[in-house]
């Protein structure tokens, strides 16, 4: 880092808000993909002013920028693969605004997705996206990937629960994109453009996002299959009735198997498949779209269907689904986890290709996910320190994003590009799309200080 650039910095930065010492900036060379790269300077945002300030400083010397939440995304996106400057948003956490009146909350991008789900709650309301971490990840996280999690089925991704943003472009400008309201057409959806971008377009400093009701009650289901493919079906089924379920989550045999230690819900035993339902609504409304929901989900591989009958049972649940990806992880560290998105009316075909590809691999995959829309986490459990696996793998891996797309889906539904998946960009984006797709990031960050290298082929 030039010497210049760095007087310049400390001047900038007050010393208890920046790191420059090596060995105290490693551990923010990473994420959860394990990939890690060294940064030159770490910085503690307080403020957008600031941001603005430091985004011209780091324009005028060409040192990039990499802006970081709490480190839980899968694909490389927050690692500083050429050097640069870690910003993170640890200290830029409050809440700005709760209008109840308005169904509006208004953060900072440190802020965690539990901390805004707590405050909505308080005046009975949520907020959509919902994430396996979200105990731990933060807004600017959810919106750089536009993760949603298992909700997104009934009430849409983070794209569609952002109203409003306050940004810093790699130029420095401040950008405000969006309204405070439902609807608005002025102009373009810039708002949009910016949530999934991963810090390639600018620096999202304020975010006021959409608040939902409670609804007045709820039921949960758990039910098991025979086969991975009745499941499959049943899914398909399921989304063909009127009522819509909150949430759709899909979990196969050796999912079960992997986390039955880590659940304190009561598991299925030699099931092929598990499947867990919620909708919510009035109990009048719930009442019938049970049934309609039990009788689509009896196919003549069903199992068993329980319907959890406390909070104490709902909640066991849910654990054990937020528990697969960290007891997948613990399991089996070196896995390639990948998260594509198929229509719904394919997931049986996804899932007897997948099946397909493991025994042509001999590759064990583990598939769960959020299959009310198509969303299914790909887990290939593999070991990249074995050569020879490796290759077998990666070729496993290209068949299975062909797959994918011979079935009408996309590579990536909430774990985003970064650095993991960025070559495989163009199996699914034209060159134009491409062309004109880099033609916006010059528009917004002329000089590549934000994040470069990463969403896009090199």
């Amino acid at each position: 880092m030039q010497n210049e650039f760095l007087s310049q910095l400390e001047q900038l930065i007050p010393p208890e808000d920046r790191l420059i010492e090596p060995s105290l900036c490693w551990s923010y060379g990473y994420d959860n993909s394990r990939l890690h790269a060294q940064p030159e300077a770490v910085i503690f945002a307080r403020n957008h002013q600031q941001i603005v300030q430091l985004v011209t400083l780091c324009r005028k010397y060409h040192v990039p920028i990499i802006s970081r939440g709490a480190g839980t995304g899968t694909t490389g996106a927050t690692v500083p693969s050429g050097g640069g400057i870690i910003l993170s948003f640890e200290h830029m956490n409050q809440i700005l605004e709760v209008d109840p009146a308005n169904r509006l909350i208004s953060a900072e991008p440190g802020v965690t997705n539990q901390a805004i789900q707590d405050a909505a709650h308080a005046h009975g309301f949520f907020w959509a996206p919902d994430p396996t971490s979200s105990k731990i990840c933060t807004i600017g996280g959810n919106l750089a990937y536009n993760s949603a999690g298992p909700r997104a089925v009934k009430y849409g991704t983070t794209r569609e629960n952002v109203l409003e943003l306050t940004l810093v472009t790699g130029k420095g400008d401040t950008l405000r994109t969006g309204v405070k309201t439902t609807k608005g057409v002025v102009g373009y959806d810039l708002t949009r453009l910016m949530i999934g971008s991963e810090g390639t377009l600018g620096i999202i400093t304020q975010a006021t996002l959409k608040l939902l009701p409670l609804a007045s009650d709820k039921r949960t289901l758990q039910i098991t299959y025979r086969s991975i493919h009745s499941a499959a079906q049943a899914v398909s089924d399921i989304m063909a009735q009127a009522i819509t379920p909150c949430a759709l989550e899909f979990i196969d045999k050796n999912a079960i198997e992997m986390i039955r230690d880590y659940s304190s819900a009561k598991l299925p035993v030699n099931a092929g498949a598990m499947l867990m339902v919620e909708i919510d609504g009035s109990k009048k409304a719930l009442d019938e779209g049970l049934e309609s929901i039990i009788f689509a989900a009896k196919n003549e591989g069903c199992l068993e269907i329980n319907n959890a009958q406390s909070e104490q049972e709902i909640k066991a649940l849910w654990e054990t689904r937020k528990a697969l990806s960290p007891a997948l992880r613990k399991i089996a560290p070196k896995k390639i986890n990948e998260d594509v998105v198929v229509p719904v009316s394919k997931i049986p075909s996804l899932i007897e290709g997948l099946e397909k590809l493991s025994q042509k691999y001999d590759i064990p995959i583990v598939n769960f996910g959020h299959a009310g829309n198509g969303n299914i986490h790909v887990n290939l459990l593999t070991n990249p320190d074995d050569t020879e696996l490796q290759i077998k793998a990666n070729d496993c891996l290209e068949e299975v994003f062909q797959l994918v797309l011979n079935l009408d889906g996309t590579l990536s539904g909430e774990h985003g590009i970064g650095l993991v998946k960025k070559e495989y960009v163009a199996k699914e984006l034209d060159k134009v799309s491409l062309a004109y797709m880099k033609a916006i990031k010059q528009q917004f960050d002329p000089d590549n200080i934000l994040n470069p290298g990463k969403a896009f082929p090199g």
